[in-house]
């Protein structure tokens, strides 16, 4: 199936489906999103959990019920429950998201309504369960978008194991993403590494669509640094240097922390960890029997709050894990630093690699690797001010010209409306 990205705005009922949504954070293909359907011809409602990620605890304002219906900027979600959790273990993933499989295609499909087509995000594969029900039984086809590709990147992490299990369980897992695979009417995925993994698996070529991430771009954007922010948080007087996001073992922070250790001879700079995750307490205490002192850790802030903390920084860092499968992903945190105009230090190889060289607005170096990392930052360091925002104002042009909101949400719209229509 090809889309062009003409769009009517006649009425069409979208079901949203998504085990993570707004006031999570990531979530961009969540509020903002949903809203700009809303506002082009789709009557939308989002079938959706109780906010417990990256945490794993219920967001305060929320307490866990059979269902629970709300409204936000005029979109009407429905929450169904689910066991909170972002735990390591295997059995505490299968139970979160297993949970929320069950409740989405039973409490949620009874009660979500009818609709003329489905949008599904995945991750987990699990929610495609749901997808599945509303199909079989409202008879909805689905769009379903895919970020982040299983089995592959279950298995890079090591969490499988290399024994019967482990084997027997990514069998399991592909097999599952095949059948969902052949049950929706179309595939959008964030870049063409992931459409050509997709391919290679069997999916008909046309059937596999490149949207690129966006951002909430009412947070972040380029805006006039907050000094009474920089001083309350301690980035003031310093060449900052952040990463941002989730603290988890994809994310490779031993190597950031390792770096950092090189560059304690430069005192201006400092590497800012903001954020929160499940190897936050491991990071922490690695960090301290280091004895660096040029680190600073930043507890976990809203995303509201988010894009004010961005423009303090002076290099945004994306590091992932030097595995293949992440080669071809672009991490959101890549178009979180281009659309807040903001240079970026890119340890990711691939797709997000060619995309910072692409744009020109930023550096790129080999992942897991400290001596790049910190000879990069001292580069980055001894630039003239000058330059370094350059990087920043191309990545933001980049994002404007190719990723950002209106362009991906209207080819988004338009697959949606081909797929109701077929």
């Amino acid at each position: 199936m090809t889309f062009s990205v003409a769009a009517s705005n006649a009425s069409i009922r979208t079901i949203f489906v998504t085990q993570w949504f707004d006031p999570e954070p990531g979530a961009s293909r969540g509020l903002p999103l949903a809203k700009w359907l809303s506002a082009h011809g789709h009557d939308i409602r989002v079938l959706t959990a109780f906010p417990n990620y990256p945490g794993g605890r219920l967001y305060p304002g929320y307490r866990m019920c059979w269902r629970q219906w709300e409204t936000m900027n005029g979109v009407p979600v429905l929450r169904v429950p689910l066991y909170p959790s972002h735990e390591y273990s295997i059995g505490a993933r299968l139970m979160n998201y297993g949970s929320f499989a069950l409740s989405a295609s039973t409490i949620g499909a009874a009660l979500i309504g009818p609709g003329d087509v489905g949008f599904v995000y995945h991750p987990p594969p699990t929610v495609g369960l749901a997808a599945v029900a509303l199909k079989a039984f409202r008879g909805i086809p689905f769009v379903y978008h895919i970020s982040d590709m299983w089995p592959e990147s279950v298995v890079e992490s090591g969490a499988l194991g290399d024994g019967l299990f482990g084997k027997a369980t990514e069998r399991g897992i592909s097999g599952w993403c095949d059948f969902v695979y052949r049950r929706a009417s179309a595939i959008t995925v964030l870049s063409p590494g992931f459409r050509k993994l997709l391919i290679d698996r069997g999916v008909p070529a046309e059937k596999v669509h490149v949207i690129y991430n966006w951002v909430d771009e009412s947070i972040f954007t380029p805006t006039v640094r907050d000094e009474k922010l920089a001083r309350a948080l301690g980035f003031a007087g310093r060449f900052n240097v952040m990463y941002a996001g989730n603290l988890g073992t994809y994310q490779g922070l031993d190597t950031i922390i390792d770096a950092a250790v090189l560059l304690q001879d430069v005192p201006e700079v400092q590497i800012v960890i903001a954020g929160t995750g499940p190897d936050e307490k491991r990071i922490r205490l690695f960090a301290a029997d280091k004895g660096v002192k040029n680190i600073l850790f930043l507890e976990r802030r809203s995303q509201r709050e988010m894009g004010a903390v961005n423009n303090l920084a002076d290099v945004l860092l994306v590091h992932l894990l030097d595995r293949p499968i992440f080669h071809s992903t672009i991490p959101g945190k890549a178009a979180v630093a281009m659309a807040s105009g903001r240079p970026i230090l890119m340890a990711v190889r691939g797709d997000a690699a060619d995309t910072v060289l692409r744009s020109d607005c930023g550096l790129v170096i080999p992942p897991e690797d400290p001596h790049e990392m910190a000879a990069a930052i001292r580069r980055m360091h001894a630039m003239n001010p000058r330059a370094r925002e350059a990087m920043g104002d191309r990545g933001r042009k980049f994002y404007l010209e190719h990723m950002a909101l209106d362009l991906g949400a209207a080819r988004m719209d338009s697959l949606l409306r081909q797929v109701a229509r077929s």
